[in-house]
Order: structure tokens, then C-alpha cells, then sequence
């Protein structure tokens, strides 16, 4: 995908009745603003439109995105809406541009991301379920050079591989845990997880979890950054732009930590699913927004402060 400078967006719409007294001229410069003035005064509103960056448009062959070297091209398995693509590509993203493609070994989870492996250009190994981490500590204990990561969900996380992640982010594994966090059982259909917020319904909890008799949500990185193992531990969300752009550098800053022997790194992405939860794309994020994040506030949960000196 090349830039186009000075090129405006969106070109010309005319909502009009009269061209000349109701012509409006939307446009985005992509690189720098046009001072078009002196044209307006002098030509009528019509004539403008049709005729302003006519002779201002520039065009370079500067070359501003691409696709991930990491990120395996291949049709998606994931639900229209869901942000596991969007995961999936942040990490591919920090791979390459730290330069440890080569070296990187993931470990696949059982849930939505059990084919995590079709999406990377690294090495994967799949994990029975819930037990990422403890196959993540066999590899980098046997291949510490490489850099080893585990992709789970909150029910093979939080739940079945409760036992997992709490011992080895007690025993300080040099890892690196990305947590998506959906609030729910995403592949066997949308039951109760252990991050289900109070009140939600699901397929096993359909008049809401009652927090009486199903206990309340666990959350993961509060629990993970009191242990004495854990260098790093985050959460972020993928609701929106600014938030996505945030993860990315957790996500990074997490990979960081491992190449420089900390010990265990996890990002926690709150995360939507919009087929279980039986709402539009478009509504999971202001879910998201409006329920998760006052439950699951978006924060840094545990740096340590040479963690912090990390350049």
C-alpha cells in the first residue's frame, strides 16, 4: 500500500440543491494541508470544487504498510467481528520488527486459537488443554536461546490452566503469555467462563452469573502480578484504535522482557465475541468499553523497575 500525498480522501461530495450556494468540499490531506484561499475567492463554489488539487496533487512511492512477515496469509477461521485477528497480527507485527522470527517458537492453545499456528510464520507446538505454559517452560527450559510465547484464551487460561499458569509464573519462567480475554467460552458455544462478568448470560448461566452461587470473575492480572516470578504484567484492550496501538507496545515491551531474562511477561487483551454474546460487531465494542473495562480496568498491573529501564 503506497501513500498518496496531498491526495485527498474523499473527494467531492455535492449535498445540494444549488451547486453554487451548497457545494461543500470534504477532503483529508494525507500529508499536508492545502491553502487553497486565494482559489476560493476567485473561483465560484462549483467551478472550485471540480478544479482545486487538480494541479497540487502529488504522488510518491513511499511505502507505509505491508503485510507481517510473521502473519501467514491464509483465509481466517474466526467469526466475522472477532478481534483474535487483530491479536494475531500485533504479534506478528512485534516479531518483525524485533528480528526474532527465526528463533520464536509459539505454543497453540485449545479454544477459538487452537489452529493459532496456521496464522504465524514461526515454529508452534499445541498444548493439551490449558497447558500452554507448562509446555512453554519444557521448550524454553530445553532451547533457552529461542524465544518461546503461549496465545491463550480465558477458559484454557483461566480456567482448565489455572494450575499451569499460576506455578509457572510462581517459578518465574522466562515466557511470554498473551491472554485474550472474552469473557466467555468462545469455541464449545458460549458458556460461562471464570472471566464472565456478574449478571452476563450465557448458554450455561442464561438467567445471568449469579455471583452467590458462581463465585465472581477471576482476574487474571491482578492475581499473576502479586507472584514474585512475574516481570511484567499488563492489561490492554482491542476496542479501538488508540487501544490497539497500546497493546502493540505491551506486546513488544512483553517480548523484551523474555530476550533480556526477566522472567514471565503477560499481556491481557480484553477481547469481544460478538457471535456468542449475540450482538453486532460493531456493539462488542462498545461492550467492551461500557462493561469489561469497568470490571477489567485497563492498566499495568506489575513492571518492575528494570523493566522499566528497558529502552
Amino acid at each position: 500500500l503506497y501513500r498518496l500525498d496531498s491526495l485527498c480522501t474523499c473527494l467531492v461530495y455535492l449535498y445540494t440543491l444549488s451547486w453554487k450556494r451548497n457545494a461543500f468540499l470534504i477532503t483529508r490531506s494525507l500529508s499536508k494541508s492545502i491553502d487553497s484561499r486565494s482559489s476560493r475567492d476567485q473561483l465560484p463554489d462549483a467551478e472550485f470544487a471540480m478544479t482545486a488539487f487538480e494541479p497540487q496533487t502529488q504522488i510518491t512511492d513511499e511505502l507505509v504498510y505491508t503485510y507481517p512477515a510473521s502473519l501467514a496469509e491464509t483465509f481466517t477461521h474466526y467469526c466475522p467481528g472477532c478481534t483474535h485477528g487483530i491479536a494475531h497480527r500485533l504479534v506478528a507485527e512485534v516479531i518483525d520488527e524485533l528480528g526474532i522470527r527465526e528463533k520464536t517458537i509459539g505454543v497453540a492453545p485449545v479454544g477459538c486459537a487452537v489452529f493459532a499456528y496456521n496464522y504465524f510464520n514461526v515454529d508452534f507446538a499445541e498444548a493439551a488443554h490449558g497447558r500452554a505454559p507448562a509446555m512453554a517452560t519444557g521448550i524454553k527450559r530445553v532451547r533457552p536461546d529461542n524465544i518461546v510465547f503461549t496465545y491463550q484464551g480465558d477458559g484454557d487460561l483461566a480456567s482448565i490452566g489455572m494450575a499451569e499458569i499460576i506455578h509457572a509464573a510462581a517459578r518465574g519462567e522466562n515466557i511470554t503469555v498473551v491472554f485474550i480475554n472474552n469473557a466467555i467460552y468462545g469455541m464449545t458455544g458460549g458458556q460461562m467462563a471464570p472471566t464472565t462478568l456478574p449478571g452476563q448470560k450465557t448458554t450455561s448461566s442464561p438467567c445471568g452469573r449469579d455471583v452467590e452461587t458462581m463465585g465472581m470473575p477471576l482476574q487474571m492480572s491482578e492475581l499473576l502480578s502479586v507472584l514474585p516470578g512475574t516481570a511484567y504484567v499488563v492489561r490492554r484492550s482491542l476496542h479501538n484504535v488508540k487501544e490497539i496501538n497500546r497493546a502493540r507496545k505491551a506486546i513488544k515491551k512483553a517480548f523484551e522482557v523474555q530476550i533480556a531474562g526477566m522472567g514471565l511477561s503477560m499481556v491481557e487483551l480484553l477481547s469481544n465475541c460478538p457471535t456468542n454474546w449475540g450482538i453486532s460487531a460493531v456493539d462488542s465494542l462498545k461492550w467492551i468499553e461500557e462493561h469489561m473495562i469497568p470490571y477489567y480496568p485497563i492498566g499495568d498491573y506489575k513492571v518492575r523497575p528494570e523493566v522499566e529501564a528497558l529502552k
